[in-house]
């Protein structure tokens, strides 16, 4: 070995950048008909809810990109598939982030699961939000939030609402953001299933049910004032009344269990219940922090497991910085 190389290998100093992100519920979800490309244009709002990801991403002086599941993650990753290699959505979002950044070097990203995968809250979204901005600080890339929101956009129509959090109006695919000046708390109970669903299936599910209505779906362009007002006025009494999601149906004609996990909820005092995105974590609104703790509490020892969370919260944030 040179001195040179020797040299170089003993001032290369690992770097750490751990950056967490949240995973959402669409407290509303308007789902257009499908479109010649393939896609559905939605109306939605989103609200980042306290069930976080985390991704450390670690210089290495071996080129590429590897991942790992970190051991301190909170969910049953026996009974769940998640690719380690270019197939995760965290390994994509350090390619792209490589190909703009001109200090890149191999990545090791470690990435803690909390939100439920395939559960129709964004956890895969999440990661590559965490990943975009981890990278782009262990990179010293620059980049400004609207870049990055732009290389989310590339990724899938959740990962830019990650990055930003909080209440959002999304529309076209979900990837036209609109920050909404909801901050007042709502608190929430998350039913996890043990099972996760294809959204991809979901929305072709859908599709078969309203065909076989034969009733025309217009395209939606604007969410109900209705919800931003009681979001805004942190009312959780007047949004019980005005949840929508249009994909619930399809969710439940795949797995007709979360029409029982709804009613259970709604049985045991939630405002109103609904399916989570394409689920199939079902969302639970409750009174106050109190009454999602007891809820939860209560659905937990009926052997389900149950969460209480709260939202709006921040989109993506660096937690920790460090050298080895």
């Amino acid at each position: 070995m040179s001195r040179a190389v020797a040299g170089n290998q003993a001032r290369f100093v690992p770097r750490t950048v751990k950056v967490r992100a949240p995973g959402k519920v669409n407290v509303s979800l308007k789902v257009g008909p499908l479109r010649p490309d393939g896609y559905h244009s939605v109306a939605s709002v989103y609200l980042a809810v306290s069930l976080y990801e985390e991704v450390a991403a670690t210089s290495t002086q071996t080129p590429g990109i590897t991942i790992s599941i970190s051991p301190d993650s909170t969910l049953e990753l026996d009974a769940v598939d998640i690719p380690l290699d270019e197939r995760n959505l965290a390994h994509k979002a350090a390619a792209i982030m490589a190909e703009v950044s001109e200090n890149a070097t191999g990545v090791h990203l470690e990435i803690t699961k909390r939100v439920p995968v395939a559960g129709g809250m964004g956890g895969g979204s999440a990661d590559a939000a965490a990943t975009l901005l981890a990278c782009d600080a262990l990179w010293n890339s620059g980049l400004s939030r609207e870049e990055l929101a732009h290389l989310a956009a590339e990724l899938g129509a959740d990962v830019p609402f990650s990055l930003l959090g909080g209440t959002a109006v999304g529309l076209g695919v979900g990837d036209k953001l609109s920050p909404a000046l909801a901050k007042a708390q709502m608190d929430w109970v998350l039913v996890c299933a043990d099972y996760g669903l294809s959204t991809p299936e979901v929305f072709r599910t859908l599709d078969r049910l309203r065909d076989a209505e034969g009733v025309d779906t217009a395209e939606p362009s604007e969410v109900d004032a209705k919800i931003l007002q009681a979001l805004r006025g942190g009312d959780p009494e007047a949004l019980s009344r005005v949840l929508v999601n249009d994909l619930q149906r399809a969710s439940i004609e795949l797995a007709p269990q979360l029409r029982d996990t709804i009613g259970l909820g709604e049985s045991k005092g939630a405002l109103a219940g609904f399916v989570s995105g394409s689920g199939p974590t079902v969302a639970l609104l409750a009174h106050s922090p109190a009454a999602a703790r007891e809820l939860a509490e209560e659905l937990g020892h009926l052997g389900h497991t149950a969460l209480s969370v709260h939202g709006p919260v921040p989109g993506a944030r660096i937690i920790s910085d460090t050298l080895h």
